[in-house]
């Protein structure tokens, strides 16, 4: 079995400040143990800023993106040295892997931090993911590490993804202010319904960071990734889980169709650059008929893009429908916008493809 581990801050910092080297040892441990036993075990760990705020002194996380940039590059070194120190323990070897967002939007570099991974594991090391907080600005930002880990998962095929939490899983509701609340042992789908009881639209908090970690579990499951976040404060949880024993909350994915590693990556990794509102026609013939989207069912061109870049499919009432690759700039679409396939020659004077973004490289997300 091939899983991402994402661990988080609030795993990993002691109540003084600092990381809880306590804790992160038993969390070696028993990854180690998992790995010994034939699985292939990849993790995404946050804490950087966390061991620099302690190494510095600072009394509280910092707001000054600088400062924040200055306590990850302090932090990273102490997170390491820890993580190479609790992972030798086990008779394990470690590696660090930096990431921002661009690495996939690169298909290139997608492949090329793929190769690396599977070359790691290979050897029979441990990657250690993260963020490359140090020089990662909000245009080539994952957000959070939960969304890191759902990445990493698609990119590595994995069949599990582990999130340690804080709390046992989703609830029906906050379980630090209702002692009625009830774990969710299973879920099958991510309706809008299980998004607003994790803290999404319509709820006014979230519940621990569980919005983020559902969202994350939705772009895993579309690649047919298995998710479950456990208590990652209790040690021999992950062993259990691998071994048949249920904890936390498990994401199983439906009958549905699994996207493929390609569609995958423009769904989740790839930024759009703009948007295109289409006509009912057009909504119907992709959603319905998994069709291409014509020149003839654009009526409004959003963004300024060119020609490659990732763009939404909207509704006229601001629906997101799908997401794809467009074969024609922004500028070249308000041209073309409304027109039937054979004019777009005379139109522009040239035809890269008589679809503006063929179905191929169009996913739907509605």
């Amino acid at each position: 079995m091939r899983l991402v581990v994402k661990i988080g801050s609030n795993i990993l910092s002691a109540k003084e400040g600092g990381l809880d080297e306590g804790r992160m040892r038993s969390i070696a441990a028993d990854i180690s143990l998992v790995s010994e036993e034939g699985h292939e075990v990849v993790v995404v760990s946050s804490g950087a800023i966390a061991a620099g705020i302690g190494k510095l002194g600072l009394k509280r996380k910092p707001s000054d993106i600088k400062l924040k940039q200055a306590a990850a590059a302090v932090g990273q070194t102490q997170l390491m040295w820890l993580y190479e120190k609790l992972f030798r323990e086990n008779g394990k070897k470690v590696a660090q892997i930096l990431l921002t967002r661009d690495v996939f939007t690169d298909r290139v570099r997608y492949i090329n931090a793929r190769n690396t991974v599977f070359t790691l594991i290979g050897l029979g090391v441990v990657p250690i993911i993260n963020e490359n907080d140090t020089v990662a600005m909000d245009e080539i930002r994952f957000g959070d590490n939960d969304q890191l880990a759902a990445l990493v998962a698609s990119l590595l095929e994995a069949d599990r993804l582990v999130i340690l939490s804080d709390v046992e899983g989703l609830f029906t509701a906050d379980p630090r202010h209702d002692h009625g609340a009830q774990l969710i042992p299973v879920v099958s789908g991510i309706t809008p319904e299980i998004e607003k009881l994790a803290g999404g639209a319509g709820s006014p908090v979230g519940t621990g960071g569980m919005y983020s970690k559902v969202i994350a579990a939705k772009k895993a499951m579309s690649a047919g990734i298995t998710v479950n976040i456990i208590n990652g404060k209790k040690k021999g949880l992950l062993q259990e889980l691998i071994h048949g024993r249920p904890h936390g909350t498990e994401f199983r994915r439906g009958s549905g169709e699994k996207l493929p590693a390609r569609k995958g990556w423009i769904a989740y990794g790839l930024k759009a650059k703009g948007m295109l509102v289409i006509d009912d026609g057009a909504k119907e013939a992709i959603l319905s008929r998994g069709k291409s989207l014509l020149p003839s069912g654009i009526t409004r061109v959003e963004g300024i893009f060119d020609r490659g870049d990732p763009v939404y499919l909207v509704s006229h009432s601001g629906q997101r429908l799908a997401k794809g690759l467009s074969n024609y700039s922004s500028g070249e679409i308000e041209r073309i916008k409304g027109r039937k396939s054979s004019e777009i020659s005379a139109t522009l004077g040239y035809n890269y493809s008589d679809e503006v973004v063929h179905r191929d490289n169009l996913v739907i997300v509605a």
